[in-house]
């Protein structure tokens, strides 16, 4: 199993939840989180006053998969976020040594 961690621009979620939905994988946990990499920061006015803005607002989705949909579930990610432009986020892949459904007490693949 593996864990895959996406940071991907807010305006992308709707359509990055549906790609992931019409592919079959509907578990997800989403956070509003806020950062930088090479994107950086910008400058914005507020009361006529300039200001740096050095972290910018993402979405960070947490999405745990069986090995056999993670090349599937990533490749839905990709696509639907790319926009070409600095700031389309990253992912990052991990293992999962186990997972644990609270409610029933199933684990492994079957929590999933």
């Amino acid at each position: 199993m593996k864990k895959i961690e996406a940071i991907i621009k807010p305006f992308r979620l709707d359509a990055v939840k549906d790609a992931l939905s019409d592919i079959g994988i509907h578990g997800m946990t989403v956070s509003e989180v806020k950062g930088f990499g090479r994107q950086k920061g910008h400058t914005e006015v507020y009361r006529g006053a300039e200001y740096e803005v050095d972290f910018l607002p993402k979405i960070q989705l947490d999405i745990a998969v069986d090995d056999d949909r993670l090349e599937e579930a990533v490749e839905a990610i990709s696509k639907t976020a790319h926009t070409g432009k600095l700031g389309d986020g990253k992912i990052f892949i991990s293992t999962l040594t186990d997972v644990i459904r609270i409610r029933t007490g199933e684990v492994g693949s079957d929590a999933l």
